[in-house]
């Protein structure tokens, strides 16, 4: 005898009350798991279409560890020790910024810097609490046993978790859909495979985009030698899944630090505005559309509500699983919206349905 409605949803929602409340217990404990089941979901396709040429699946994942591998030794000689470099000298300079703003207001635009005014006392406001906090709370930061043992587990764990679940992907999948609930077994495919479609059209490739854009802003902004280009360019990119955010905050940042070092050379100045303005228009008009594409469902408001609330609740696991929740529940609610307007609570007891 099949269970009622009523009874159905109550063991479904004591399932997601646990789950919530398991992610609020173990917090940071999780993270590497869910980062590695990330980067499997991710790398999935990856080896998928590896099989599909004649590989093993063992010999598939060997050689996109292999490949990772590689790319991280790649980054680790080119790269990262230049954004390190930079971020630590923009750390160092953060404290004396205000006092080099109003040296920059007070050359060129004397009349705003009134000691009796709102913007001087607000820039002065700014370096106190700079100051008084942010030496502070980088030298925890640096120091923390803590915050370095996360950093070794990351490095560690993630890659070894990501492996195992690339590797038993498959199996996990169909072990999964043979403890679906048989009379609902259909429906919770389709629901799948459409929650598959919106996180694989969202996070592949809008991680995509995010890894473009970050190379296109770094690797201009380093071209017309601005200062702490590669970590701005890297910054604004690895934010281009907030759509505008990446362009508005990374110019704003950028355009700043431009007019302290480019003032009265305006071709710079500019190359630096086209820059993000060319970025933009690649962005929104050719590689979104290409790599992403118009059916991923997940509105801006809606990733920028989901975010604030799983980041609030869960802290940085929370923001880590907001945007593949946020995705669920939007087809969730598609769905529970269709199932509406086929019902006589939409339709009425008299009106045909269509």
């Amino acid at each position: 005898m099949a269970l009622s409605v009523q009874r159905q949803t109550t063991y479904w929602g004591i399932a997601a009350i646990a789950l919530g409340l398991v992610l609020w217990a173990l917090g940071d404990v999780i993270m590497p798991f869910i980062l590695g089941g990330a980067l499997a979901y991710c790398l999935d396709p990856v080896a998928d279409r590896l099989e599909r040429i004649g590989l093993s699946r063992v010999l598939s994942v060997v050689v996109i560890t292999l490949l990772a591998i590689l790319i991280f030794i790649l980054l680790v000689l080119l790269v990262i020790p230049t954004l390190v470099t930079q971020t630590t000298a923009l750390i160092e300079a953060a404290p004396a910024a205000p006092n080099q703003i109003r040296a920059f207001l007070e050359e060129r635009f004397p009349a705003l810097l009134d000691q009796d005014g709102v913007i001087y006392n607000q820039l002065v406001n700014i370096g106190n609490a700079i100051q008084a906090r942010g030496g502070e709370f980088i030298n925890g930061l640096l120091s923390s046993a803590a915050g370095l043992l996360n950093v070794i587990v990351l490095l560690v764990v993630v890659p070894v978790v990501t492996f195992y679940l690339l590797l038993d992907w498959d199996n996990m999948v169909a072990r999964i859909d043979d403890l679906l609930p048989r009379e609902h077994a259909d429906t919770i495919r389709s629901l799948a495979r459409e929650i598959d479609r919106t996180l694989a059209a969202f996070i592949r490739g809008q991680g995509t985009v995010c890894l473009v854009m970050g190379i296109f802003y770094a690797a201009g902004l380093m071209m017309v030698g601005l200062n702490f280009g590669l970590v701005v360019g890297s910054f604004a990119g690895l934010i281009t899944f907030i759509p505008y955010v990446g362009a508005l905050v990374g110019g704003a940042l950028a355009i700043g630090l431009a007019l302290f070092q480019f003032w009265g050379e305006w071709v710079w100045l500019g190359a630096v505005v086209a820059i993000f303005m060319a970025g933009q228009f690649l962005e929104g008009n050719i590689i979104t559309p290409k790599l992403v594409g118009d059916s991923v469902g997940l509105h801006p408001v809606w990733l920028i509500f989901a975010l604030s609330v799983f980041g609030a609740l869960f802290g940085f696991v929370g923001m880590l699983v907001a945007v593949p929740v946020a995705a669920m529940i939007g087809v969730l609610i598609r769905f529970a919206l269709a199932k509406y307007k086929e019902s006589l609570l939409y339709q009425g007891p008299d009106t045909p349905s269509e």
